[in-house]
């Protein structure tokens, strides 16, 4: 673990696990949850959702990260043994410019988020390695900037990095498949550079599973190919880093862990989100609370609990980086 300051190391423990594991829980879906509630939801239908993940499932979690925007009520819901990161991103971003340029949420700050309880600051950034410099640049400074403010305030940031192709259109496409573990791995060692003040990476895996030899209808690696593209990932950076869901189901998660772990990568947990509690937005909002509320203390609990048998399986120890 590269050195950090007494404060920052001290609020990254509150994240972690008593094994040094992180086991987060993610609900800062925006847009994308209301899409998944419908459109016609309200603000107070998010907010409610969120404090019931958030009250039954983090008792099982080390953290949660939640959003200023729609999650602050929920903050409240947490188990007492877990840890907070906020979101500080705009949810989605522009798509009438090139370069999936980030923003910040107006009102907020670092100091701001700290104030709210924050253990952590996290910011999501769309980065392709390959776009023009003119594009890159404005993002590196970017990300420069948030580092300092974290730096500043003695928080730790956490970064997560989702890749793209400004060429290739569908990210789930074979065509993206064959050049995703440039895109993931070469965007680590990118943030990893000290000007960033980076704390903690959140990162996709290098490959998408549904192309690996062996888990889905066709091949664009071969198992011994993909487990080296989980080695050099964990060679690309000297920081802590953790696996996001990416949306995919909870038992192609724990697959791709497992995997993860035979090949040798020493990521460090996880921040999960919908691979946990996804199936619940539906029943909560066809059925109601209380039937969401039933579905998350049982199949939600199970889903994390089992996510967590196997983070402790696989995942090495922060401090021990």
């Amino acid at each position: 673990m590269k050195p950090i300051s007494d404060k920052k190391r001290l609020a990254l423990k509150k994240i972690m696990n008593e094994n040094g594991i992180i086991s987060a829980l993610a609900i800062d879906q925006r847009g994308a949850l209301k899409r998944m509630m419908g459109e016609a939801t309200t603000t107070e239908s998010i907010e409610a959702f969120k404090g019931l993940v958030s009250e039954v499932l983090t008792p099982y979690a080390s953290s949660i990260l939640l959003d200023p925007e729609y999650g602050l009520p929920a903050t409240k819901k947490r188990a007492s043994s877990a840890g907070l990161l906020l979101a500080y991103e705009k949810t989605g971003y522009d798509t009438t410019k090139p370069g999936r340029l980030p923003d910040l949420l107006p009102i907020w700050s670092a100091r701001r988020l700290k104030e709210q309880g924050a253990d952590a600051v996290k910011f999501l950034l769309y980065y392709d390695i390959d776009e023009p410099v003119t594009i890159n640049e404005q993002k590196h400074a970017f990300v420069e900037r948030i580092g300092s403010e974290c730096e500043a305030e003695g928080i730790p940031f956490f970064l997560e990095i989702v890749t793209y192709d400004a060429t290739i259109t569908d990210a789930k496409s074979k065509d993206y498949a064959k050049v995703k573990p440039h895109k993931v791995n070469d965007a680590m060692k990118e943030f990893s550079k000290p000007e960033y003040h980076v704390d903690v990476l959140k990162v996709e895996v290098p490959v998408n599973m549904e192309y690996v030899e062996g888990y889905g209808a066709e091949a664009v690696y071969s198992k011994q190919e993909a487990r080296e593209h989980f080695k050099s990932q964990s060679n690309a950076s000297d920081l802590p880093f953790i696996f996001l869901s990416a949306g995919v189901s909870a038992e192609m998660f724990q697959e791709t862990l497992r995997f993860a772990h035979e090949a040798g990568s020493r990521f460090n947990g996880v921040l999960c989100g919908r691979a946990t509690w996804k199936d619940g937005v539906k029943i909560y909002s066809e059925s109601g609370a209380d039937k969401a509320k039933e579905w998350l203390q049982t199949q939600g609990k199970e889903n994390i609990e089992t996510l967590n048998k196997v983070i402790q399986e696989t995942a090495s120890s922060v401090e021990k980086d």
